[in-house]
């Protein structure tokens, strides 16, 4: 094979995934908007990607198959997909074509793939109910991550985020919070448009208008006014943790449950998902996602529990520093924290054990 045949070849290899990539992302939007079934290949979204992020995610697939997974194949199941009347669902592709693979007779089986999705499949799909409103109790640097996942996934899933709660900062204070949403030095920049309108108190983020409600106390706000009601209110300032504080948000006309993003205080339940969301209740009115160190290790010490079995241990956090350390060595209740951030290991507590 001669050199020019070889690039020849190559190019058109390039030029199928493409034309297969380009007719598998609308299907793949459809299924999301229409029916909230959101597409993955092996824990990778096929949601919002371009023809090369589709092709790189069928890429990834080799870490689990030892090959790429093939477009065409995907495609075939997603066919498949579009003729099912699926529930709100999550589906990994990579799994369910490499099983396919092995066990059924074609990989686009349309009986196996409606059998391993059976539990999915309703006589009638439920994406007219209405959707859940969440509001974000704090603007920080979690409020604004979270921000942004219930904005991509706004189109295709059952909740909305329709207002943050924040104390006001004076002069622009609009335009400079819409600033640090569209803007991250880590995560980088967001995917998208953003139109403030200061007359309204308003952020317009890729369809989804967020009611900007100004408040320095979590009982003092009337979510009924702004045509929010039984909201999700999701607490990201970590000022309030115990059920005292919490609490406060409940007596709120509009609100109905109150989930914090830091580690609970009392009885509060601290949920991490995979290892004890059994145990988050609807009629229970606080929960708490747990502390960044808790999500991180209970998930391998569950896994390490379930097998083998553990009868003590030790456990270390590499952690970044945080808004809370001083930059440059000052005074601190917390002695370590006063330590230049970006020069020191910070010692310190952390709520993980407790929880774990």
């Amino acid at each position: 094979m001669t050199d020019s045949t070889h690039t020849t070849e190559v190019l058109e290899t390039w030029g199928r995934k493409q034309s297969l990539a380009e007719e598998l992302l609308p299907k793949v939007g459809k299924l999301y908007r229409e029916n909230n079934v959101l597409l993955t290949i092996f824990g990778r979204s096929l949601l919002n990607k371009s023809v090369t992020g589709i092709i790189k995610a069928h890429r990834y697939a080799r870490h689990f198959l030892g090959e790429e997974l093939d477009i065409a194949d995907t495609l075939r199941c997603v066919r498949v997909l579009e003729s099912l009347t699926l529930d709100t669902c999550r589906i990994d592709l990579g799994r369910l074509i490499s099983k396919a693979a092995t066990e059924a007779d074609e990989k686009d089986d349309e009986e196996f793939i409606a059998r391993e999705l059976a539990e999915l499949i309703s006589a009638s799909r439920s994406v007219d109910a209405p959707p859940q409103d969440v509001v974000l109790y704090g603007f920080g640097r979690i409020g604004r991550l979270l921000a942004r996942i219930l904005v991509e996934r706004a189109g295709g899933t059952s909740v909305r985020l329709r207002a943050i709660v924040v104390r006001g900062a004076g002069k622009d204070d609009l335009v400079k919070r819409a600033s640090l949403l569209r803007r991250d030095s880590v995560h980088g920049k967001f995917d998208g448009t953003i139109v403030v309108d200061e007359e309204a108190n308003t952020i317009l983020a890729n369809g989804t208008l967020i009611q900007v409600i100004y408040s320095d106390d979590p009982a003092n706000v009337d979510y009924t006014t702004y045509g929010i009601n039984d909201a999700i209110i999701v607490d990201n300032t970590g000022k309030w943790r115990d059920e005292a504080g919490l609490s406060k948000h409940l007596a709120c006309p509009g609100a109905s449950q109150v989930l914090l993003t830091a580690p609970g205080k009392g009885e509060i339940p601290n949920i991490v998902f995979g290892v004890n969301h059994h145990q988050i209740r609807p009629d229970t009115p606080i929960i708490s996602a747990a502390s960044c160190t808790t999500n991180a290790i209970t998930p391998v010490i569950k896994a390490l529990n379930d097998k083998y079995g553990i009868r003590s241990g030790h456990v270390e956090t590499v952690h970044s520093f945080t808004n809370d350390q001083n930059l440059i060595d000052n005074y601190h209740k917390g002695s370590r924290r006063g330590r230049a951030a970006g020069l020191n290991m910070v010692i310190t507590e952390t709520g993980a054990a407790t929880a774990v």
